[in-house]
């Protein structure tokens, strides 16, 4: 159980391109890259994050049972704090990174969903008060 990497808390995102997925996360959001199988896999961290980039060619995009097969663009996230998040947006609007809506506020901060290449959804986040 004390194996390198299991401190760290992991997310995997089905991706139709994983070479795309680790430009925009590694490029555009700051994560780095850690193991690197494409075009079946790569994993990218941040933080205390770990996130596995699986393509259709890897074991998570097989097919199940019943004939479903995995695909990238739901609603879960990953959920990225952020110190400004209008600075945020402007830096990713110019990177031309698409939005799914406008900057939203609420009790709690300022939340806002950008999607990497493949349409998986990434909240930024801005708690409130700083």
């Amino acid at each position: 159980m004390d194996k390198p990497g299991r401190e760290l808390g992991s997310v995997r995102y089905l991706v139709d391109d994983v070479g795309a997925a680790v430009d925009f996360y590694g490029g555009v959001l700051g994560f780095r890259v850690g193991f690197d199988a494409r075009p079946a896999v790569a994993e990218l961290v941040r933080g205390s994050l770990r996130l596995l980039v699986s393509g259709p060619v890897s074991s998570a995009g097989r097919p199940m049972p019943d004939g479903r097969v995995p695909a990238p663009g739901g609603w879960n996230r990953i959920h990225l704090l952020v110190d400004d998040i209008d600075a945020e947006v402007a830096r990713l609007t110019a990177a031309g990174v698409p939005f799914r809506n406008e900057v939203l506020d609420g009790p709690g901060g300022r939340q806002v969903l950008v999607e990497d290449p493949c349409g998986n959804p990434v909240e930024l986040f801005q708690p409130a008060g700083g």
